[in-house]
């Protein structure tokens, strides 16, 4: 008998949606659909987005035959394609790096440390063009959003929210965590693909020192 897979359900005549239980099994659905997509194993589809739950595949050619095929799989941890490396050199001078560090039980030195330690991966992309959200901080390190956003967030600020880390692409409002500034180009649109932490990527932070990343 097939196994149970996900609950896939239409979204208009040419596209699906694959609800899953969290980001992990997002990042392995992603990761097993674009090796599919790739080998040719899949009916043509011309896009796939993940999100915090769910994945969506848009340009559906076949919409019965991909609806049956995902109903029977359940693509493991390894189907997680490791995808390309960035490195995000990082002051860490943020407004809120003495908090997370207070919240965390170390010194700031130490929340540095906790915090570049990991290699993540790009989950999803969404809030702004070109953010990202990154898992790999284990959960132990979750902390809060802040109760009343700042109004403005410089581009390039290294921050935490929840189970995610991210970096700001553009000057905007935001809640999370400040721990610190890069001077990478996040966003641009001339670019393939656009976002440089697009999903799949993995990314590591390189702490800097002085006052310019």
């Amino acid at each position: 008998m097939a196994a149970v897979g996900p609950a896939v359900r239409p979204v208009g005549e040419h596209a699906l949606l694959v609800e899953l239980a969290d980001t992990a099994e997002v990042t392995a659905w992603y990761g097993w659909l674009r090796e599919r997509r790739a080998a040719g194993d899949l009916p043509p589809v011309e896009e796939i987005v993940p999100a915090a739950r769910t994945v969506l595949l848009d340009g559906v050619a076949d919409v019965g035959a991909l609806t049956r095929l995902l109903r029977t799989v359940r693509p493991g941890a390894a189907s997680a394609t490791a995808g390309p490396l960035v490195e995000v050199p990082t002051v860490y001078d943020g407004a809120d790096l003495d908090e997370v560090a207070r919240r965390w039980g170390v010194s700031p030195e130490a929340a540095v440390r906790i915090h570049t330690e990991p290699e993540y991966v790009v989950a999803f992309c969404g809030f702004a063009a070109g953010f990202g959200y990154l898992t790999g901080l284990p959960a132990r390190y979750e902390v809060p959003r802040h109760a009343t956003p700042r109004t403005s967030v410089p581009a390039g600020s290294v921050a935490l929210a929840g189970r995610y880390t991210g970096v700001y692409p553009h000057p905007s409002p935001g809640g999370w965590q400040l721990l610190g500034r890069t001077a990478l180009p996040l966003w641009n649109a001339s670019r393939t693909p656009p976002a440089l932490l697009a999903p799949g990527t993995r990314v590591r932070f390189t702490p800097l020192r002085g006052d310019t990343p």
